[in-house]
C-alpha cells in the first residue's frame, strides 16, 4: 500500500505514503481511491481528510513511472481527482511542505484546502517541457485569478503558501508549527454537513479585458521561451479557463498535454531530469556506503580556478584555506574572491550577513603544515605532471590520515598522480569547470585504487556544493575534454577547407550552443589548447591537428586576455569582431597545404562538430570511462553548453537516428582526415540493431 487509511471519530484520514515526496504512482493512486470508496461506504464517516506522510503533501507524478504505461493505467490521476471531487462527503486536503504538480492538482479536486504556512505550492510541469495535465490549467485560475495562475503555470516557479493567503486556494492557513492533522480534522468536522459541496470547477474566472491581457502575455512569453514550445502552450491552456466551459477546457488541456509529450524538446527535458538523478548512482557503491566527514577544506593554488573552488566551499558553509607559494599571488586570489562577493552584494544576490559570513570562511596560507588537518584538499595548480607531483608528494607528507586528496586536473592521468602518494585509496579527481563558482558540472574521476567511501563522499559533497557530480574513469581528458578535443579538431579542419571562425561559431550557436568553438577558445585562452597540443605531438604523433591554432598562438593572439585571438577585441568590450588578419592567415595556410577552399554549409559544420562528439562518446562508453550514455549528456548539458532542448550529444544522436549519423560520418570519411571518422564499434552495433545509446 502507498496510502494509509484510518478513522478518527467521524473523520476518515487518507495519508499518501510514497517516500520521499509521495509521488502519485499507480500503487498510491490505487490506495487513495480505495480509501475514498471505503469512506463513502462507511455510514459512520462524515468527512475525509487527505494528507501526505513525511516531507510532503505530494510532489506530483512518480519519477519512476515517468513517461511509462503505468502513468496511464487505471486509476489514472484524472480518475482519482474525479473520485475525490465526486465524493458525496466533504474531502479536505491537509497541505504541508510541498504540493506540486499532480499533488496540487489533486488538492484542487478536493472540496476544501487547509495548509500550513511555509508550504511550497507549484505547477512546475513547464520545466519538463509539459503543461499541467490533470486539470491544473483550468482549476488554478478559478481559485487564484487569471494573472496569478498564468504566472505560476508559465514559469513553474514555487510560491510559498503565505503568498496565496486571501485567495480561494486555501480555506484556512495555519502557523508553521500547528498540528495540521488535528486542525484539518476539526475543520472537516465543521463542514461535514455542508451541502452542496463546493467544487473548484463550478467557479468562474472573472477578468475584464482578458483579450488584451492575453495578447500582451503571448508576446512576452514568446520572447522569453526560446526554442521551447511549452510556455506558450501553458498560456493558451490557462487562457481556455476564461474562454471555454470547464469540460471543454479540460479536453483542450489534455490535447495540448499529449501533443507536448511527443515533442523532442519535452523528451529532452525529461531525459535531462531523469539523467541528473541517475548520475548520482554508482553501481558498485551502494547508497548506504559510509562517507567521511567534510568539515574543513583546503585548496592548493589561488588562481582563477582555485579561488572559484574555494568559493564553493564558503557558499556551502565549509571553512576553506587557500594555499599559495607567494604572498603576492595569495593576496591577489583573496582580493578576487572578495571582489566577486562584493559584486554579488551590489546586485542583491547576497545579503550583508551572508557576504560577511562567506568571506570569514575563506583564509590563506603559504605553509603546507597549516592545511594538515583539512578533511579534503583540492589541488588546482598548473596542468603539468611534474608540478602536480611536487604538490602531491608534499600533501602525502603533511595531510592527516583519512584526508581526501583531490586533483582538479582536466586531462592528466589520475593514477599516476595517486602513485605519487602512499595512500592512492584517498586520491580522487574533482574536475571543476571555469568559472568554478558558477558552472554546475563536477567531473569526479575514479582512479583504479580510489576508495568506495571516497567516491561516496565526493558525490555527497558535490550535492552539498550544488554541483552535478558525474563519475568518469581515467583517460586523457576524461569524458568532457576528451570529447571536446574531437570537436575542436573538426573546427580546425573546417577552417582549412573554407569556413571562417565566425561562420563556424554562427552555425553551432544557431544550433543552440551559447558560444562557438572559436569564441570559447578566445575566452578560455588559446595558449591552454596550444600547451595540450604540444604534449599530444609528443605522445600521439599519429593524431593530426589543423596547424591554424598553432599559427594563431605564434602570432601572440591568445584570446580576450591579449585583446586578440580568433577575433579582435576592444578595451573593456568582450564583443568578438571578425579579424581580417586571422582570415588571411587561414587562407595562406590552406594555400600552403595545396587546398582549394570551398563553401561549407551550416549543416555540414553542425554535423561535423556534433557527430565528432557522438563518436568519441561512443568510444568512451565502450571503454567504460562513462557509466551510461546519459552521464555523457549531463557532462555536456551542465559543463559545455550543449543545448538543453536537444538533450545532450548522445540523446541528440538517438533523435537523429544512429543510422543517419553513420551515413553522414561515411560521407565525411571520404574527405580529408578520414581516419577521424572511423565509427566506434558500439555506434555501428547499436545502429545495426535499430537501437539508441539510451535504449
Amino acid at each position: 500500500m502507498s496510502a494509509d487509511y484510518a478513522v478518527q471519530g467521524s473523520i476518515a484520514v487518507i495519508t499518501l505514503n510514497n517516500p520521499p515526496v509521495n509521488g502519485l504512482g499507480l500503487a498510491t493512486r490505487t490506495a487513495a481511491i480505495e480509501g475514498i470508496r471505503r469512506a463513502e461506504a462507511d455510514n459512520a464517516v462524515k468527512a475525509v481528510v487527505l494528507t501526505g506522510a513525511g516531507k510532503a503533501f505530494s510532489g506530483g507524478a512518480d519519477i519512476k513511472e515517468f513517461g511509462s504505461a503505468k502513468a496511464l493505467t487505471e486509476p489514472t490521476l484524472h480518475t482519482l481527482i474525479n473520485a475525490v471531487e465526486g465524493c458525496s462527503k466533504p474531502v479536505v486536503a491537509a497541505i504541508h511542505s510541498v504540493a506540486m504538480g499532480g499533488g496540487l492538482e489533486l488538492a484542487l479536486g478536493c472540496h476544501y484546502r487547509v495548509a500550513l504556512l511555509g508550504a511550497q505550492i507549484a505547477l512546475p510541469e513547464v520545466k519538463l517541457g509539459l503543461l499541467p495535465g490533470a486539470g491544473g490549467t483550468q482549476r488554478l485560475p478559478r481559485v487564484l485569478g487569471l494573472e496569478m495562475a498564468l504566472n505560476m503555470v508559465v514559469t513553474g516557479t514555487p510560491v510559498m503558501s503565505e503568498m496565496l493567503a486571501g485567495t480561494a486556494l486555501f480555506d484556512k492557513l495555519l502557523p508553521a508549527g500547528a498540528d495540521l492533522l488535528a486542525e484539518a480534522c476539526n475543520f472537516a468536522a465543521s463542514v461535514a454537513d455542508a451541502r452542496p459541496l463546493p467544487k473548484v470547477r463550478d467557479r468562474k474566472v472573472e477578468f475584464p479585458g482578458h483579450e488584451a491581457f492575453l495578447q500582451q502575455s503571448r508576446a512576452s512569453v514568446k520572447a522569453a521561451s526560446g526554442p521551447f514550445p511549452a510556455p506558450l502552450e501553458c498560456l493558451e491552456t490557462v487562457a481556455a479557463s476564461v474562454t471555454m466551459a470547464f469540460e471543454d477546457g479540460l479536453k483542450f488541456e489534455r490535447e495540448r498535454f499529449l501533443h507536448l509529450m511527443q515533442t523532442t524538446e519535452c523528451k529532452s527535458l525529461r531525459h535531462a531530469f531523469i539523467s541528473e538523478r541517475a548520475a548520482s548512482k554508482i553501481p558498485d557503491v551502494p547508497a548506504d556506503t559510509p562517507t567521511r566527514t567534510i568539515a574543513k577544506a583546503a585548496v592548493i593554488g589561488a588562481g582563477t580556478m582555485g579561488g572559484g573552488i574555494a568559493m564553493n566551499f564558503a557558499n556551502a558553509g565549509i571553512p576553506v584555506l587557500l594555499l599559495e607559494t607567494k604572498q603576492e599571488a595569495l593576496d591577489k586570489g583573496l582580493a578576487t574572491i572578495r571582489k566577486n562577493y562584493e559584486n554579488a552584494l551590489k546586485k542583491g544576490k547576497l545579503t550583508q550577513d551572508k557576504f560577511e559570513q562567506r568571506l570569514a570562511l575563506v583564509s590563506g596560507t603559504l605553509d603546507y603544515s597549516a592545511i594538515a588537518d583539512a578533511d579534503i584538499v583540492i589541488e588546482a595548480v598548473f596542468e603539468d605532471l611534474a608540478v602536480k607531483e611536487a604538490v602531491f608528494r608534499q600533501l602525502d607528507a603533511v595531510m592527516k590520515p583519512g584526508a581526501i586528496l583531490a586533483s582538479n586536473t582536466s586531462t592528466l592521468d589520475l593514477d599516476k598522480i595517486a602513485a605519487f602518494t602512499k595512500r592512492p585509496q584517498d586520491v580522487v579527481g574533482m574536475h571543476f569547470f571555469s568559472p568554478a563558482n558558477v558552472m554546475k558540472l563536477l567531473e569526479i574521476v575514479r582512479g583504479k585504487e580510489t576508495g568506495k567511501d571516497v567516491l561516496a563522499t565526493t558525490m555527497a559533497l558535490a550535492k552539498k556544493l550544488k554541483k552535478t557530480g558525474v563519475v568518469s574513469g581515467v583517460c586523457d581528458g576524461f569524458i568532457g575534454n576528451r570529447m571536446i578535443e574531437q570537436y575542436f579538431r573538426q573546427a580546425g579542419f573546417l577552417l582549412e577547407e573554407g569556413a571562417t571562425p565566425e561562420q563556424v561559431d554562427k552555425a553551432i550557436e544557431n544550433f543552440g550552443f551559447p558560444m562557438g568553438p572559436f569564441r570559447m577558445s578566445d575566452l578560455a585562452g588559446n595558449d591552454i589548447g596550444w600547451y595540450i597540443r604540444k604534449r599530444r605531438y609528443v605522445e600521439k604523433p599519429e593524431v593530426v591537428y589543423s596547424k591554424t591554432a598553432d599559427l594563431l598562438c605564434e602570432m601572440g593572439r591568445f584570446g580576450q586576455k591579449t585583446m586578440a585571438g580568433w577575433y579582435d577585441y576592444k578595451e573593456g568590450d568582450r564583443t568578438a569582431h571578425p579579424s581580417a588578419l586571422v582570415n588571411e592567415m587561414i587562407a595562406q595556410h590552406a594555400a600552403a597545404l595545396g587546398l582549394a577552399r570551398r563553401a561549407v554549409s551550416e549543416q555540414e559544420i553542425v554535423e561535423r562538430l556534433v557527430f565528432a562528439l557522438v563518436n568519441e562518446g561512443a568510444l568512451i562508453l565502450e571503454e567504460g570511462i562513462a557509466l551510461r550514455a546519459s552521464d555523457i549528456d549531463m557532462v555536456y548539458l551542465t559543463g559545455y553548453g550543449f543545448p538543453l532542448h536537444r538533450g545532450g550529444p548522445m540523446f541528440y544522436a538517438d533523435t537523429v537516428g544512429l543510422t543517419n549519423v553513420l551515413r553522414s560520418m561515411a560521407a565525411f570519411a571520404a574527405g580529408r582526415h578520414g581516419e577521424a571518422w572511423r565509427p566506434a564499434p558500439l555506434l555501428t552495433r547499436l545502429a545495426a540493431e535499430g537501437r539508441g545509446f539510451n535504449s
